[in-house]
C-alpha cells in the first residue's frame, strides 16, 4: 500500500519535472520574453485552481482511489501535448488543462498519504512528498540526457507518459479506499478558509510561491543571469530538488524532534538564505549552493502543513486538503509570472531578491502559530 502510494507521488513528480526540465528550450523555441512567458505560465496555476472547488468534492465522493488513478493518466496524456504544442496561446492552453488533471493527482495522492499516515500511526507524509521531490530529481536528470540526445520535447514526453502509464496500470489496485460520502455537509465544494486553515494556507501560499520560482525560473536564471551554457542549464533546478527530496526524507524526524514549529521557522529562514545567495553571487558555486538552501528549505513545510490540515477535526480530509491548495496555490499562480514581470522591469535578480522575502514571512507566520 505505502508503495503504491509512492508509485503515485513518483509519477506526479516526473510528468512535472519533465515540463519544467525543458522550460528553457520550450522558451526559446516559440521565441518568448520573460512577460510572455510569465504570461504563458499564468496558464497551469490557473487550471490547478479552477479544478480546486471540485476536486475535493469529487475525492470525498467517488474516494481518492478511482479519482487517481484517472487523473494521474490525463495528467500523463496532457503532458504529451504540451511538447507537441507550436503556439504560445496552445501552450497555454495545454498548461491550463495540464493544471486541470495535476490539482485532481495533487488533492487525490495527498488524501491517499493522509489516510496511509493515520493506518501507520506515526509522521509519514514527508517521505511521500520526499519521493515526489526524487521523481522531480530524476526528471531534471532524464531531461539532461534528452537534450544531450537533442530529442525534441514531444518525443521526451512521450516516453515519460507511456512509463507512467504503464506504472499506474499496475499499482492502482494496491491504492487505499478511502472513506466516502454523499452527504450534503461532506459535499461542500469548497470550505471557506478560516481559523486554522486560512493560517496553513497562507504559509502555504508562501511556501509555493518560492517553489513556483524554483519550478519555472531556475533553468532560465541559470541560463540568463548565471549564463551557462549546454545541459548545465538544468543544474539549478536538479541541485534544487535533490536537496528538496533530502531533506523531505529526513523531514519526518527532524520534525518529531525539534517540533513542527520549529522546523518551519528554521525552514523559512533557509529559503531567504538560499535565493539571496544566487541573487548576491550570480556564478555557479554559489547559485548552486543558494538553490541547494531553498530546496532544503521548502522540503518540509507543505507536508507538515498539509498532515496538519488533513487532521482537522469535522472536515473531510480531501476537503481540508483541498481548502488549504486552494490558498497556497495562489501563491503557485502569482509567484511565476510575478517573477517574469519583474524581470522585465528590473532584472531577474531583483524578482529573485522579491522572492525571498517570503521565507522571512514564514518564520514569522508560524511563530504565531502552534502545529501540533
Amino acid at each position: 500500500m505505502r508503495i503504491a502510494v509512492s508509485v503515485f507521488f513518483f509519477c506526479q513528480g516526473i510528468c512535472f519535472a519533465s515540463w519544467a526540465s525543458r522550460i528553457p528550450d520550450i522558451k526559446t523555441t516559440l521565441h518568448l520574453s520573460e512577460a510572455a512567458l510569465g504570461s504563458i505560465l499564468l496558464a497551469l496555476p490557473a487550471g490547478q485552481l479552477t479544478m480546486m472547488p471540485f476536486s475535493g468534492k469529487l475525492v470525498t465522493r467517488f474516494g481518492s482511489k478511482y479519482v487517481l488513478r484517472l487523473a494521474a493518466v490525463g495528467y500523463a496524456l496532457t503532458l504529451i501535448t504540451i511538447g507537441i504544442a507550436n503556439t504560445p496561446w496552445l501552450l497555454a492552453l495545454c498548461l491550463y488543462v495540464f493544471g486541470l488533471t495535476g490539482n485532481l493527482c495533487n488533492i487525490s495522492v495527498n488524501t491517499q498519504a493522509v489516510n496511509a499516515e493515520a493506518l501507520y500511526g506515526r509522521s509519514i507524509l514527508a517521505s511521500f512528498h520526499g519521493v515526489w521531490s526524487t521523481a522531480g530529481f530524476t526528471g531534471a536528470l532524464v531531461g539532461l540526457l534528452m537534450m544531450r540526445l537533442e530529442l525534441v520535447p514531444m518525443y521526451h514526453f512521450m516516453i515519460v507518459a507511456a512509463m507512467v502509464i504503464t506504472l499506474n496500470i499496475f499499482f492502482q489496485k494496491y491504492l487505499i479506499l478511502t472513506p466516502t460520502s454523499r452527504t450534503a455537509s461532506s459535499l461542500k465544494r469548497f470550505q471557506m478558509p478560516k481559523g486554522l486553515l486560512l493560517q496553513l494556507g497562507l504559509i502555504a501560499f508562501c511556501c509555493l510561491s518560492a517553489e513556483g520560482c524554483m519550478f519555472d525560473w531556475s533553468g532560465v536564471y541559470f541560463k540568463e543571469v548565471v549564463k551557462v551554457k549546454g545541459e548545465l542549464v538544468s543544474l539549478g533546478y536538479a541541485s534544487f530538488m535533490i536537496m528538496m527530496a533530502t531533506g523531505r526524507f529526513t523531514g519526518d524526524r527532524l520534525a518529531e524532534r525539534f517540533g513542527r514549529t520549529k522546523m518551519v521557522q528554521i525552514s523559512g529562514v533557509l529559503i531567504f538564505v538560499g535565493m539571496m545567495t544566487a541573487v548576491l553571487f550570480p556564478n555557479i558555486i554559489m547559485s548552486t549552493i543558494g538553490f541547494l538552501i531553498v530546496g532544503f528549505g521548502v522540503s518540509s513545510i507543505i507536508p507538515l502543513v498539509y498532515s496538519t490540515a488533513g487532521k482537522v477535526k469535522d472536515v473531510a480530509s480531501g476537503i481540508a486538503i483541498a481548502t488549504v491548495s486552494g490558498v497556497g496555490f495562489l501563491g503557485f499562480l502569482m509567484g511565476p509570472p510575478l517573477i517574469g514581470y519583474i524581470a522585465e522591469l528590473a532584472g531577474l535578480r531583483y524578482s529573485f531578491a522579491v522572492i525571498a522575502i517570503l521565507g522571512l514571512v514564514i518564520s514569522y507566520m508560524i511563530s504565531k502559530l502552534k502545529l501540533a
